[in-house]
């Protein structure tokens, strides 16, 4: 059995919430291989962005070699990229390669902290919307992207003519509950579950990391799109609430540990057979 390989190219979030951290979660909800390139670090929690510290492109670059020359890579995804020289590197290797690539254009945090430096906004425009196979952004960053605050369909329209092949625009804000896919053809709407939830925390990311996975499994791009908005609404609706003091992080695993619990619950009431001593 062949198991697809997915590759994040982000940012470290400490506490676990979102980030390369909840992109391997919904790389392994999704049954793939999991890998990771550094961007940078940042030392955060649910209440915020303390710190943020870049890697040199040189190592970054080491790592997408490391993983590409050894494991290979079925479908990639970039997050936080948080700077122009970061992009640059990513670019210029990615430019390289020909595997499905999901581009979210992460730019600013739920807590209000900036994670992409607005010097580095034309660059990825410039550098990653051309080689994406679809980008994701939310609808404020949809918004800022294109400096226009019409629909999810116009917005997709502007950001397709911006150079990306496909556009996704997520239902997370705004009045309508609908993930907006365009792909430079025909426009499609995907409804989506909205749960009042004090834990969304790594949502986007989750979203963006399960699109990629279900495009590395050889799902066509709407197929994808729909598991992606489904694993992510689900993931929310089992939050982790008691974790930190701000919005708790999804929980992609839920459906892994509630298998797991029950398997353990059955094992234990099964009658343990009696074996008898021999002499």
């Amino acid at each position: 059995m062949t198991v697809a390989r997915c590759l994040t190219i982000a940012t470290s979030d400490s506490g676990g919430g979102a980030g390369i951290q909840a992109d391997l979660k919904a790389f392994a909800a999704a049954g793939c291989h999991g890998m990771s390139a550094i961007v940078a670090l940042t030392a955060q929690s649910t209440v915020g962005v303390r710190a943020i510290h870049e890697l040199p492109a040189d190592f970054i670059t080491a790592q997408l070699d490391a993983v590409a020359d050894d494991i290979g890579v079925d479908a990639a995804k970039t997050g936080m990229l948080f700077s122009k020289p970061i992009i640059e590197a990513v670019a210029e290797w990615l430019a390289r390669t020909d595997f499905p690539l999901v581009v979210d254009p992460v730019m600013v945090a739920s807590s209000g902290a900036v994670l992409l430096r607005e010097d580095a906004v034309s660059t990825l425009v410039r550098r990653l919307f051309p080689r994406a196979t679809v980008i994701t952004p939310n609808l404020p960053e949809a918004q800022a992207l294109t400096g226009h605050q019409g629909s999810r369909r116009e917005l997709a329209e502007r950001l397709h003519e911006m150079g990306a092949p496909a556009v996704l625009v997520t239902g997370g804000h705004g009045a309508s509950a609908v993930d907006h896919l365009f792909d430079g053809h025909e426009h499609h709407e995907i409804p989506v579950v909205r749960h009042r939830v004090a834990a969304t925390h790594g949502a986007g990311c989750t979203h963006s990391a399960t699109l990629c996975a279900r495009l590395a499994l050889g799902d066509d791009l709407l197929t994808a799109a729909r598991t992606a908005a489904r694993v992510a609404a689900d993931a929310v609706a089992h939050g982790l609430v008691e974790i930190g003091h701000g919005d708790g992080p999804v929980n992609v695993l839920h459906a892994s540990a509630s298998a797991a619990a029950a398997q353990a619950a059955s094992s234990s009431t099964q009658a343990v057979p009696h074996i008898p001593h021999q002499e």
